[in-house]
């Protein structure tokens, strides 16, 4: 199977490359709502400019969910309001530009994986935690045909948020990848590499983030100019019945996205 690579986009970037995108029917990953200011403003004049832009697109359409300090693990019930209003505003923005994905942040990181023999049930309420704070979102996801998915961020286990997946049940709660962060951990935090995401998440994997790092910081480079072994990654994607959503997440030079895939397909089955 060749796998289809679209692009996580604002606004301003998408017009550059609607033509692309169109022709291929590529996924887009809308991430202008991930900043408080996003989620607690009237966004009437955003989500109608998205909506224009996206009219006549047939691809799949992901919105990025806000993560700005929040915390998915979080104990505090007050605290957790807040976690739950944003997401669930999330989910309406999701909706409305009929989007069937929306990612949100792992909370996982290495000091959970340090100190889960040290906190012997601090594993279990963790994911406790989590499953109250997506328990009403998960509802209203439900309800719009949005599928909720979790991307590792200083994951250091991807079992973690496999487990947790698995643990709530819910048929819209699934797995995100994201290529750089995987190999970021891996480096910086003695992590399993990118491949192990991916066998560990198996048929829960419904996105992933493409992008390449040098193993110091979260670059967000283009595929290829980091350490990220994307020749295996691809293989084992392609060869799924159900490969996942995949855009790519970069920084910069977003008008060289179509010069970028058109060079991963040289090599691998992709397009």
């Amino acid at each position: 199977m060749t796998l289809t690579l679209g692009a996580a986009l604002s606004l301003r970037d998408f017009a550059a490359l609607r033509d692309w995108i169109r022709d291929a029917e590529r996924p887009v990953e809308v991430q202008d709502f991930v900043s408080p200011e996003a989620m607690t403003t009237d966004q009437t004049a955003r989500i109608e400019g998205w909506r224009q832009a996206l009219d006549g697109h047939r691809g799949p359409r992901v919105l990025h969910g806000p993560f700005y300090g929040l915390d998915l693990s979080v104990a505090d019930d007050g605290i957790r309001a807040v976690v739950q209003a944003r997401l669930l505003r999330g989910v309406e923005v999701a909706a409305a530009l009929q989007c069937t994905v929306m990612v949100v942040h792992s909370p996982f990181t290495q000091w959970h994986r340090l100190n889960y023999r040290n906190y012997t049930l601090f594993r279990e309420a963790l994911m406790g935690f989590c499953a109250m704070t997506l328990k009403p979102v998960l509802a209203r996801a439900a309800d719009a045909g949005v599928t909720v998915v979790l991307e590792n961020i200083e994951d250091c286990d991807p079992v973690d948020r496999v487990d947790l997946v698995r643990q709530i049940g819910h048929a819209n709660l699934a797995v995100s990848l994201d290529t750089g962060h995987a190999a970021l951990t891996h480096a910086r935090m003695g992590a399993p590499p990118v491949q192990d995401h991916v066998a560990a998440a198996g048929d829960l994997l419904a996105h992933v983030h493409l992008q390449d790092v040098d193993g110091w910081a979260d670059r967000h480079w283009h595929p290829g100019e980091g350490i990220v072994p994307f020749g295996p990654l691809f293989h084992a994607l392609a060869a799924r019945r159900h490969p996942p959503v995949m855009v790519l997440e970069v920084n910069d030079r977003k008008g060289d996205l179509p010069a970028t895939v058109a060079r991963l397909a040289e090599r691998w089955p992709v397009a």
